[in-house]
């Protein structure tokens, strides 16, 4: 296939299931081929994850193995959700369902609500925070809009940890969450709020899952309905499974084991949504006879981003950690990651600005540059300093800081006293613009010092806090200003930015960063007190942080940009340094013992389960590079793997054993009921032929025989290798 006979916006569908693994490296192929049995797949960043799991998928539907409308592939986010359909659909795996788990939970309760419960199904709430607001109105419990939203949050981790409200404030406490308000406060909300619902005939998405794991495990004619539907499950993104989540997976598979999850614990950054890397660790445990999967070839990076995102994690701590895989890049070399240094915040936005505005001169599309930051509070120097060079950009999973409700009523607050501030009292003892500044802002929900948490009252906070710094550094600029001056100044701030920026550079945090890549990444503020962000104190809080700029250099194709800036604002005491996660990485930072990978390199560790065969011992295929016996090129290519040849390079292919084998091959498909690949592919055979392998250790190292077959048609295969005759029908099996 060319890019003169197809294109790569409408691929062509693989002719056959054979060419459904075309492509594969050897451990993406033993994922896509292991259909039978629990599957593991420890996957690290950029290693194709999403490419294997829906090859797997279309491999087994393809090959007749698995019907398309048994198969339930499992994701977290509707647009993970959509790629897999397009990329099943591309496959020639029509009609399998990919959802997310709400998704997927709600369509069932619809369906089953009335033989299970009876009635009409409570109505979907399409909004929590007036729900939230409501029952805290019950309560006589006074919260601002910040303080809704992490109330809403607390009461999603209670229900998808399965925490009740009598519950919630010993869980919270050994859980060590930083509540918005008094744990006590926040159960009586809990408790005000779901008797709300209930009053209202109204059920929120946690109620999804809550309702489908209660109506499966009273209901076993219901349960076992679901199971015969669904015999095959495929769970993505594993390591950001929940409680209730694992219980839903879990009453879906019943006491089957056909069940293949993907995950990497080494990018868990969700854990104060309920999420844990538990599952993904412990599976082996809870399945015993599980294949483990370990995928380590990274096609998104160069060697030396790759080398920076080893580096990281081999300083980490903790369970996470100790199952860390070491990634392999397997791109050209390219330049190493950039460290800069700045005096403050305002000249790293500018420095960012200045070499963004050089690379999209030079022609690279401004939509493949990313500035990623730890909190969306500060995006607004960069908007600004990206407005100034004149390069557009759009801001992800955010609103642009302008838009923010916070932002906004201050801005409004701001305008009121710059009009009338001979009559407030709030300004009698302010002296000049930033005290001015500071008491406005006071009444807005402004303080000296940042509220504790995390939550959206933390990131309400960092936005006053960002006004507040811009006007010391307007009043310092421009000695004598107004607030009147402020105001005009911020407005025209306001107004650059709402210019449309389709096409731009990305804004985004870390965390809304998941699950994208660029050609250019800036990591910025890499600085103590921002990564690691000063409210994570726990040693967990402390390695989700490490985890979090894992992702973030992890994003980077070719072009890697770190930054930090050793103080706020210009002329301020330079007090920050480099994050911690940076020593013995930068230039000019003392080394640091490098813990060894346990969880280590690729291949492949094969348990036993109950259909397995003796072949199926636990075993480990080492990770060795794939090389071309005749010039020594290192391949990547995985059919030029099985043939350890490049395409081009001579073939001395034993034409009679070729022959042969094929023919002895569709003997045995024919007495097994199964297409001719399925016994060996014709790279196989080729490969086989071209080798002619004397005994099991030369047999079982070609590429495609591996154990089992080895077991099973070794013999026969031998024999026609040293010119023996095989009577028709004869096997080993």
């Amino acid at each position: 296939m060319t890019a003169a006979t197809h294109s790569t916006l409408f691929p062509q569908v693989p002719e056959s299931a054979d060419a459904v693994l075309d492509g594969l490296d050897p451990e993406q192929r033993e994922v896509a081929t292991s259909l039978r049995g629990p599957v593991c797949v420890l996957a690290g960043a950029g290693t194709g994850k999403t490419r294997a799991i829906t090859h797997r998928i279309a491999y087994g539907v393809r090959a007749g193995v698995l019907q398309p409308s048994s198969v339930l592939a499992v994701t977290f986010t509707n647009r993970a959700a959509g790629e897999m359909r397009g990329r099943l659909r591309q496959l020639g795996a029509v009609g399998v369902q990919a959802r997310t788990f709400h998704s997927a939970a709600l369509r069932q309760l619809q369906y089953f609500w009335p033989k299970a419960v009876g009635g009409a199904m409570p109505r979907l709430a399409d909004r929590k925070i007036q729900l939230v607001a409501d029952a805290a109105a019950a309560c006589r419990i006074r919260l601002d809009r910040g303080e809704l939203r992490d109330a809403a949050a607390e009461i999603e981790w209670s229900k998808v940890t399965q925490t009740v409200p009598a519950d919630y404030a010993s869980a919270a406490a050994g859980a060590g969450r930083d509540t918005p308000r008094d744990p006590a406060e926040i159960a009586q909300l809990y408790a005000a709020y779901e008797d709300l619902k209930r009053g209202r005939g109204v059920i929120d998405f946690e109620d999804v899952l809550l309702l489908t794991v209660a109506v499966l495990q009273d209901r076993e004619d219901v349960a076992e309905q679901v199971r015969a539907q669904y015999q095959h499950f495929v769970v993505d993104e594993y390591q950001d499974v929940s409680p209730l989540q694992q219980r839903l997976l879990e009453l879906w598979l019943g006491d089957r084991e056909d069940l293949c999850v993907v995950g990497d614990a080494s990018q868990t950054i969700y854990s104060f949504t309920g999420a844990t890397p538990d599952h993904l660790l412990d599976f082996r445990v809870r399945h015993p006879g599980a294949t483990v999967v370990k995928l380590v070839r990274d096609y998104r990076s160069t060697p030396q981003v790759v080398h920076l995102a080893n580096g990281l994690l081999a300083q980490a701590r903790g369970r996470a950690a100790d199952h860390r895989l070491e990634l392999v890049s397997q791109r050209a070399a390219g330049p190493e990651p950039a460290y800069a240094e700045y005096p403050d915040e305002p000249s790293e936005a500018e420095g960012a600005a200045r070499r963004i505005r050089e690379l999209v001169d030079s022609g690279v599309p401004a939509a493949q540059i990313a500035v990623l930051f730890r909190t969306n509070s500060q995006s607004e120097t960069y908007e600004q300093a990206l407005a100034d060079a004149g390069v557009p950009y759009q801001l992800r999973g955010a609103e642009r800081f302008f838009d923010r409700p916070e932002v906004r009523r201050a801005g409004t607050a701001l305008r009121a006293a710059a009009r009338f501030g001979g009559n407030d009292s709030l300004l009698d003892d302010a002296v000049d613009l930033p005290s001015q500044v500071r008491a406005v802002l006071s009444g807005e929900g402004w303080t000296p010092l940042p509220p504790a948490g995390s939550g959206a009252v933390r990131e309400s906070w960092e936005s006053l806090a960002a006004l507040v710094h811009l006007a010391e550094d307007f009043s310092a600029a421009r000695p004598g200003a107004t607030l009147a001056d402020l105001v005009a100044e911020l407005d025209e701030r306001a107004g650059a930015q709402h210019a449309p920026t389709v096409q731009g550079v990305i804004l985004a945090s870390l965390h809304s960063a998941k699950g994208l890549e660029w050609d250019v990444v800036f990591l910025v503020g890499v600085a103590e007190g921002m990564m690691p962000i000063t409210y994570a104190k726990t040693d967990e809080q402390i390695e989700e942080e490490r985890r979090l700029l894992y992702v973030g250099v992890t994003r980077a194709r070719e072009h890697l940009h770190v930054s930090w800036a050793l103080s706020r604002s210009p002329g301020s005491r330079p007090n920050r340094r480099p994050s911690r996660f940076l020593h013995g990485l930068r230039p000019g930072s003392a080394t640091v013992a490098a813990r060894p990978a346990a969880g280590g390199a690729g291949g492949v560790e094969r348990g036993r389960w109950s259909g397995a065969t003796t072949a199926d011992a636990p075993r480990r295929v080492p990770r060795t590079p794939a090389r071309c016996r005749v010039c020594g090129r290192s391949l990547t290519d995985a059919g030029e793997m099985k043939l350890m040849r490049c395409e081009d390079c001579p073939s001395d292919m034993d034409e009679g054993v070729y022959e042969r084998l094929r023919e002895w091959r569709a003997v045995q498909a024919e007495r097994s009921g199964q297409p001719a690949f399925c016994v060996f592919t014709d790279k196989t055979l080729m490969a086989i032929a071209e080798s002619v392998p004397e005994d099991d250790r030369e047999l079982v190292r070609i590429p495609g025989v591996g154990a089992r077959k080895l077991t099973r048609y070794g013999t026969d295969v031998l024999a026609i290798c040293a010119g023996q005759d095989i009577a028709a029908g004869q096997g080993n099996d």
